[in-house]
């Protein structure tokens, strides 16, 4: 199963606002073609991001997906190419005990950063980054692993 879902109202709170008509009306991401691999991911703040800075974009996202994927998040070539809007990180990786950890609840944050000379506007529902779910493969000979995340983005905490 493969399912975008909102973080709870709590969690938005947190990490975005206390705007509960945003958090019930933003949507969710969606392949703009047939054959697009990406699902656009959008902005839910307003912000001008200036030449050389960077900032943390919450998407008020958690997705849940099979355990031998990962989510990877790129960058729209079109903010890349036309303004030189980067992944701070170039692409991030999402693992699938992301999902619901007891840090964030496995809120999907993207870095943006301005390498252009001029600012770029973000608008609150801009598609700002896309994810693409990916099957991986482990080595035949690895031995079982049974640290579990406990931890939310970044964290390398195991139980």
């Amino acid at each position: 199963m493969r399912n975008f879902e909102k973080i709870s109202f709590n969690q938005y709170k947190k990490d975005v606002k206390d705007d509960k008509k945003l958090y019930d009306t933003f949507s969710l991401p969606k392949r703009k073609t047939k054959y697009s691999a990406g699902y656009d991911i959008i902005s839910l703040i307003e912000y001008e991001l200036l030449p050389g800075e960077s900032k943390v974009i919450p998407t008020g996202l958690k997705c849940i997906f099979p355990e031998d994927e990962f989510l990877m998040i790129v960058i729209r070539s079109s903010l890349g190419f036309k303004y030189g809007i980067k992944l701070a990180n170039q692409v991030g990786i999402i693992d699938a005990d992301y999902y619901n950890n007891e840090d964030n609840e496995g809120h999907i944050l993207v870095k943006l950063e301005n390498t252009s000379k001029e600012p770029f506007k973000i608008n609150i529902g801009d598609r700002v980054a896309q994810g693409i779910f990916i099957k991986y493969n482990i080595v035949d000979n690895e031995e079982e692993i049974k640290d579990i995340r406990k931890g939310g983005f970044g964290s390398t905490t195991c139980n």
